[in-house]
């Protein structure tokens, strides 16, 4: 049976149904939203960069082994690369934690989650479920989308924009 051929009261009583169902489900969680809009980049970037700072540091505390590591990897000049990348961690998430020239520390640890990728994993990747399931993929999405967004109201990129001419 079409919905053509239902009474005009049901045909109604369904329509007010379903338009209850749209605001309980999709109006409800966005009005919802708004008040928190603060808190998704807030949340991701604390969180990627407080990883990254840590092991950036902890890299930048042992070059000599990064280094064996970059050259095993393929990695071009790892005695050049290793202290930048891992440089570009540990201060890039730094930046994230402050929201300090956020697009550009997400765009910078992007693209080494790019290279990471690239020079680390590509031999295991048989897949789109095994690209997709490796960490610095959901990095890659996660710094992508910083870069893209933006740091969000609650960060020093914020306060200082307000005080630009």
């Amino acid at each position: 049976m079409s919905a053509q051929n239902l009474h005009p009261s049901t045909q109604n009583t369904l329509q007010k149904a379903l338009l209850g169902l749209a605001r309980v489900f999709i109006v409800w969680p966005e009005t919802v939203a708004k008040h928190l809009l603060w808190a998704g980049p807030l949340l991701a970037r604390v969180v990627v960069g407080y990883v990254f700072m840590l092991t950036g540091w902890a890299k930048l505390n042992n070059l000599p082994h990064m280094i064996e590591l970059f050259t095993q990897w393929g990695i071009p000049w790892p005695e050049v690369m290793t202290p930048v990348a891992s440089g570009i961690e540990c201060f890039g998430g730094l930046a994230l934690i402050l929201g300090l020239a956020t697009r550009i520390a997400g765009g910078a640890l992007g693209v080494v989650m790019i290279v990471a990728i690239l020079s680390a994993k590509l031999a295991d990747v048989d897949s789109v479920e095994t690209l997709f399931g490796f960490e610095e993929a959901a990095y890659f999405v996660a710094f992508f989308w910083l870069a893209i967004q933006g740091p969000g109201a609650l960060s020093l990129d914020a306060w200082i924009r307000k005080r630009l001419p």
